[in-house]
């Protein structure tokens, strides 16, 4: 008896890519039964494992030897061009396309069903009648195919995510051990069984609702393993490996999506066999116009990264489908997809074109900033890393080299980008157990800022978020605008005590609740006494001594301001600049200024007539529109006033970059008020300091003192 129908078989022997293409149409478009996934795999990996893995061994790629590697090389390179030549000019066995005859594929296939028996003979004893998989039985499945893989340090490599690698070799990696659940459940007659797939984990939804998760495979390097386990909305599934449960749930024609995303061409870390890039993009083509990559990002940007080698004439260009891929994450998953916005800056960034490119990588920090970093992250805190140690530090070497007025180091918004970007890390950063940003982050954004002149970034206009909506205590009142001028004297009050800048810019959006920094508690007055000091902070500077250790005079005058050099001093560095800099560096609010300035009884500017005060009041519109960022990390609202000074304080920023950022209690995030920032800039150092409600902020460790 065949395993398939008479409209499979005439398809078969498949001799070229469109014969492939040819039963897969057919498999898309039968109204009667499902896409078979466990044909469809077998296929596929047939043909990926002939064109990569067997041209590996032929030409002796295992040598130890560099030389032969280097011949080896050459050779991949110009059978994949021979391959793809002779594939594309009709129906022919010539050049490295593999004949798939029937008889091959069907011997796989019944190798796969007994591999199911023992479990069809469990079904048939129980006569349980249920259209419905039970997570018992998907278990059982999960055990059979995770007991017979070979235990051996494999999982890394390429070409083993297909059914033919597991019926061929007994290797699946992450992904294929998922999928072979999900194939061997459909096999079974189950169709409520499918796919789940974040940006770097599987598992399997299931149930009459397909709201029941199990998880079916590892992740990682270990070989532990978490299966049979559901996918619990607890702390862990709110990280980035489980997309704080956005992820893409499958349906048939959706995982054949994931067959195709999943072939890989590679040969080598450099080179590839073109003639399966150039299946995987035909296929791909396919599935998009049928419409079942609409909701597949990942799918989306796999196309990208094929059409921008090798464009195909009369479709969109791969620009379209990288912001194709970004547009369905934003619709389908809140945004919650890293991956389209670095296919997208990664495009910007080979064609040169570096304002797009630094605004998607900040889109893409945007994004992780949602989640808390674990140590299963790996894979995108490499792609971090890359960025900000590798990809960035390039453009600011090739535009710096020259002087010219459309350079990026002349756009205030691309600096704007720069500060989103490593905002959202930090965010990110917030509440693990594990800190990221050290040393080796901080030299490159140092000297990436470094490039910006101050009349650039002193455009830039920094805002500082209040507690996020997911926070623990998201009532801390609404951003009254009539506080903000006394907010902003106030934050520069409390950079001069830099323990206490959690809780000053946790309250430049809060209505101006615990204007003393200290207490936090609702509707008490001020005392007399800080309601004058208060009062006078946005006209003189702070004695830092006074903060410090309550002798001297409360204000400093402009002759003994300490300097920015970053030696041993905790004082602003916005002390540093003349009265007429720091204004237009704070936040950039020029108008509010000048209103605080009136309600206190001043004259905005002597001896100006009342036309040429409206004149001046027009200005800003008059000017180009200045970036706006709003910051939500505690470690870069720290930096806020640092990045905006003349005279950069490199070390300031490097210690407050790296200073060791862990909020955490109970093991949930905190947010806002109840914060603790390890480490401090300017020289302080020792212990953790913590400001909350109904908590005296003021207390801070002593600080180091100089031999």
């Amino acid at each position: 008896m065949t395993e398939f129908c008479d409209d499979v078989i005439k398809l078969f022997p498949l001799r070229a890519i469109p014969d492939v293409i040819k039963l897969f149409r057919q498999q898309l478009n039968n109204r009667e039964e499902e896409p078979d996934l466990t044909l469809l795999s077998i296929v596929t990996g047939l043909i990926e494992h002939s064109l990569t893995t067997k041209v590996l061994e032929s030409t002796g790629a295992g040598s130890s030897t560099s030389h032969n590697n280097n011949n080896n090389n050459n050779n991949h390179v110009d059978g994949g061009k021979g391959g793809t030549a002779a594939a594309v000019g009709g129906d022919t066995a010539g050049g490295n396309f593999p004949v798939i005859r029937y008889d091959t594929v069907e011997a796989l296939y019944k190798r796969f069903k007994s591999v199911l028996a023992p479990i069809e003979k469990l079904l048939v004893k129980t006569t349980t009648d249920s259209k419905f998989a039970s997570r018992e039985i998907i278990k059982k499945v999960s055990d059979i195919i995770w007991n017979s893989l070979l235990r051996s340090s494999y999982k890394d490599r390429a070409h083993l995510q297909s059914l033919y690698s597991y019926l061929c070799g007994n290797k699946l990696d992450c992904f294929g051990v998922a999928f072979a659940v999900v194939a061997g459940c459909q096999m079974l007659g189950y169709r409520d069984v499918h796919l789940a797939i974040s940006e770097d984990h599987v598992w399997v939804v299931f149930g009459k609702t397909g709201d029941e998760t199990i998880e079916v495979t590892w992740h990682g390097k270990g070989a532990e393993d978490k299966r049979g386990q559901s996918v619990a909305p607890g702390i862990e599934s709110q990280t980035w490996l489980y997309v704080a449960g956005h992820p893409v749930v499958c349906n048939r024609y959706m995982e054949v999506a994931a067959i195709v995303s999943a072939i890989n061409p590679s040969l080598t870390a450099t080179s590839a066999c073109l003639e399966v890039a150039d299946l995987q993009q035909q296929l791909l083509w396919l599935l998009y116009d049928m419409g079942h990559l609409r909701k597949y990002p990942m799918a989306l940007g796999c196309l990208g990264e094929l059409e921008e080698v090798e464009p195909t004439g009369g479709r969109k260009s791969c620009e379209e489908l990288y912001n194709e891929s970004v547009r369905s994450a934003q619709t389908y998953y809140r945004n919650h997809h890293v991956y389209p916005y670095t296919y997208q800056g990664g495009y910007y960034y080979r064609k040169n074109m570096y304002r797009e490119a630094f605004a998607s990588w900040a889109d893409s920090s945007d994004v992780i900033r949602l989640y808390n970093y674990s140590r299963d992250d790996e894979e995108i805190y490499k792609e971090f890393l890359d960025i900000a140690n590798e990809l960035i530090p390039q453009v600011m070497k090739l535009e710096s080299s020259g002087h010219s007025a459309k350079s990026i180091l002349r756009d205030a918004s691309c600096f704007a980008n720069l500060l989103r970007f490593y905002d959202g890390i930090c965010k990110w950063e917030e509440g693990s157990q594990t800190p990221i940003l050290h040393i080796g982050w901080a030299k490159p954004l140092v000297a990436t800022i470094a490039k910006f002149d101050h009349d650039i970034r002193s455009q830039v206009i920094i805002k500082c978020a209040d507690q996020e909506p997911q926070a623990q205590h998201p009532a801390h009142g609404q951003e009254n605008g009539s506080k903000n001028g006394a907010d902003d004297s106030l934050h520069h009050h409390n950079n001069n005590n830099n323990n206490n800048i959690v809780k000053a810019d946790a309250n430049v959006t809060n209505g101006g609740r615990g204007a003393n920094g200290s207490s936090g508690v609702k509707g008490n007055p001020l005392p007399k006494s800080l309601e004058a000091l208060v009062g006078k902070c946005g006209e003189k500077l702070l004695n830092p001594e006074f903060l410090l250790q309550g002798g001297g005079q409360p204000f400093t005058t402009e002759e003994s301001a300490p300097s920015s050099d970053g030696e041993g001093t905790t004082v602003s560095p916005a002390a540093v600049d003349t009265t007429t800099e720091v204004k237009p560096a704070s936040n950039g609010k020029r108008e509010e200024g000048v209103t605080k300035k009136q309600q206190e009884g001043e004259e905005p500017e002597k001896g100006v007539k009342p036309e040429k005060q409206r004149e001046k009041a027009q200005e800003p519109d008059a000017e180009p529109k200045r970036p706006i960022i709003v910051l939500y990390s505690q470690k870069m609202k720290g930096l806020k006033d640092l990045l905006l000074t003349e005279k950069l304080n490199t070390n300031a920023i490097s210690l407050q970059i790296t200073a060791q950022s862990q909020v955490q209690v109970g093991g949930k995030k905190l947010r806002g008020s109840q914060v603790s920032l390890g480490g401090s800039i300017g020289g302080t150092t020792g212990g953790t300091v913590t400001v909350g409600d109904g908590i005296e902020g003021n207390t801070r460790p002593k600080r180091a003192r100089r031999e």
